[in-house]
């Protein structure tokens, strides 16, 4: 999809005829059947007319123009592409990303400045960055631009407005690398930019190439898929066992035969916390990729796919997505759609953010089963922690079926994690009372699994920090106690937000907090980053994750009350908005968050009870 496609003197000529931002707009209206904002128009008209200015200064006469290009399977869409040969007589084309800021600040982000937006100071993309990333989403999945005798595209970033200042932050030596690859170009620069577009299209004939890219199809590359899955491979720890190959050899089976039969396949995959559902998944996604199928892995966590995004690279992106990235995506545009945590699936893609243009009529499990040639869905039934999420094998299914999908069903019950004590895991449902187990009591000497209850968050904290300092990973984690401040401290540092008597700690960074001091990780990041251990994650944070070592505050929202002999919940302690509206559901939602914390250990898991009778409720369950 594009607004505007055309060759450089209609362009010349639409804009000075003010015409361009009508165009725009009428076309934005056909496909999205809604019009833009007036912000949008008015950034339109001013950026166009300073790049139809430039584009005449350089004698630019033969060239093709593309306004408002969505990239293949996202929202997103390139403010502005121009093609033609280059000095060699090449066929190329030139993404900018045109700004209208004036002024910008450093962030401590390794990506970012800090600029005013939204109506606020935020940290957003180096527009070298954000223009970069765009110019290698179209090399992976665009074959006008990788496939033989390719278009050699490049890209730079134009920030008309803009009038550079000593030691400006838009030339911190972090972006040295980028601004190679992709120039940023300010209002005093028009000549250096000018050379560059002559440079590169100068040599003209940009309508046939125009041509190839609008004839070309979205596929990713080869390369691309080799880069992910070669990575994922050099990872030794994901290795199969047993009923985990089981499961990866009947999916691989299954992709040769259903590209062979119009009927999709669906696989529903079920495991609880441990068994390695995300071990599979990532094996699928790496040997996929590297036999040449289109792959992609969805979830619907932030900090999961953020996770896995940093570990592999930012060129993963391009397959590591999200379970609401598919609504504009046509039927089979994917051969395999594997989605991890499928229990995080909602009833809909759309939020009150999304735009009228990227929404559908249909639920989101419909929206991905309808992309994918195959779909796999991990899931965990009793890891629903939200009310709004509602992903179950039973939901999956009917609607594979009303799909006439054929089904497939396995069920993980080998346990990787908690010393691969099943036992553990069993005995958390019944002590929460979330399943009947035949395991009442539990004893950790039998079963090698290291859990412990401890007097206080201190000595909980030390312990951690003891196993992080003999370089184990463990992290501090709690149940949703405590407000989440919306902003750090004026110098950057966290809020002590988690307070128990003298114990005071920060909760970890909100999802896109600005001004964060350096070293602290963000919110996606706090898992993984080193210095995530100095924050008390969430389970926004933690759930999909594991770590050797598991601390959790077991906090006053869900305790144990011995003369009714039953749970309570206190949605009065609680400060997840979302859950403490769910009524009735409460209880059961705050029993999987403590589920899933206290799952989270590969080697040990130690817990401080805010509640003493809830303290002493678990200890009766434990055989000494």
């Amino acid at each position: 999809m594009r607004l505007y496609i055309g060759n450089s003197n209609q362009f010349i000529e639409d804009t000075i005829q003010n015409q361009i931002a009508d165009k725009l707009k009428i076309n934005f209206f056909d496909y999205y059947r809604h019009n833009p904002s007036p912000s949008e128009i008015n950034s339109w008209r001013n950026s166009l007319n300073r790049m139809c200015t430039l584009i005449q200064y350089s004698k630019l006469t033969d060239n093709g123009i593309i306004l408002e290009y969505q990239l293949p399977l996202t929202s997103k869409r390139l403010d502005f592409l121009i093609t033609g040969r280059d000095k060699n007589n090449q066929d190329s084309a030139i993404i900018v990303e045109l700004k209208q800021w004036d002024v910008c600040k450093p962030s401590n982000a390794i990506n970012e400045v800090l600029t005013y937006v939204g109506g606020n100071n935020r940290d957003v993309l180096h527009p070298s960055v954000q223009v970069n990333r765009y110019q290698l989403y179209l090399e992976d999945t665009h074959t006008a631009f990788y496939e033989e005798s390719c278009i050699k595209l490049s890209s730079c970033a134009y920030l008309h407005n803009y009038s550079a200042v000593p030691d400006d932050a838009l030339y911190d030596p972090k972006f040295t690398s980028v601004l190679k690859e992709s120039p940023l170009f300010t209002a005093d620069e028009v000549n250096p930019l000018r050379n560059y577009l002559v440079e590169r299209v100068g040599n003209g004939n940009g309508s046939d190439i125009l041509g190839r890219i609008e004839n070309s199809d979205y596929r990713p590359s080869k390369k691309l898929m080799e880069h992910v899955g070669s990575t994922i491979r050099g990872k030794s720890q994901y290795v199969l066992l047993d009923e985990q190959l089981v499961v990866y050899d009947s999916v691989l089976a299954s992709v040769k035969e259903g590209f062979t039969d119009k009927k999709k396949t669906v696989f529903i995959i079920k495991g609880g916390p441990g068994t390695g559902k995300s071990v599979i998944a990532i094996n699928l996604m790496a040997d996929l990729l590297l036999s040449g199928y289109n792959s992609h892995y969805a979830t619907g966590s932030k900090a999961f796919t953020e996770t896995l995004r940093e570990i592999l690279g930012n060129r993963s992106a391009v397959q590591f997505k999200y379970f609401n990235s598919y609504m504009q995506c046509k039927r089979d545009d994917i051969d395999v759609l594997i989605c991890d945590e499928a229990h995080r699936l909602r009833k809909t893609s759309a939020n009150r953010f999304t735009k009228a243009e990227y929404r559908t009529n249909l639920a989101q499990v419909e929206e991905i089963i309808n992309a994918a040639k195959v779909s796999v869905f991990f899931i965990d039934d009793k890891q629903l922690v939200k009310p709004d999420e509602i992903g179950s094998m039973s939901y999956i299914k009917m609607n594979a079926e009303n799909k006439l999908c054929k089904v497939k069903e396995f069920e993980l019950e080998a346990q990787f994690r908690c010393n691969g004590s099943d036992g553990f895991v069993n005995w958390i449902n019944n002590t929460l009372g979330i399943e009947k187990t035949a395991n009442v009591l539990f004893n950790t000497e039998e079963s090698g699994f290291d859990f412990r209850i401890v007097d206080s968050p201190e000595l909980l904290e030390k312990m951690i920090m003891e196993k992080v300092n003999q370089n184990q990973t463990a992290r501090l984690m709690a149940g949703f106690c405590w407000e989440w401040s919306n902003s750090p401290n004026s110098d950057g540092t966290l809020k002590e937000d988690v307070v128990i008597g003298n114990f005071r700690r920060p909760w970890n960074a909100r999802p896109g907090m600005p001004g964060l001091a350096k070293g602290i990780p963000s919110a996606s990041l706090w898992a993984y980053a080193p210095n995530g251990v100095n924050q008390v994650g969430c389970i926004y944070t933690a759930q999909g994750f594991e770590f050797d070592y598991a601390g959790v505050i077991f906090g006053n929202d869900l305790t144990y009350d011995f003369n009714q002999q039953k749970w309570i919940g206190h949605t009065e302690n609680s400060h997840d908005k979302t859950v403490r509206g769910s009524k009735e559901h409460f209880v059961s939602l705050v029993k999987n968050t403590y589920r899933v914390l206290l799952s989270r250990g590969m080697k040990g898991c130690y817990v401080y009870f805010m509640d003493k009778e809830t303290e002493m409720f678990f200890k009766s369950r434990m055989e000494k």
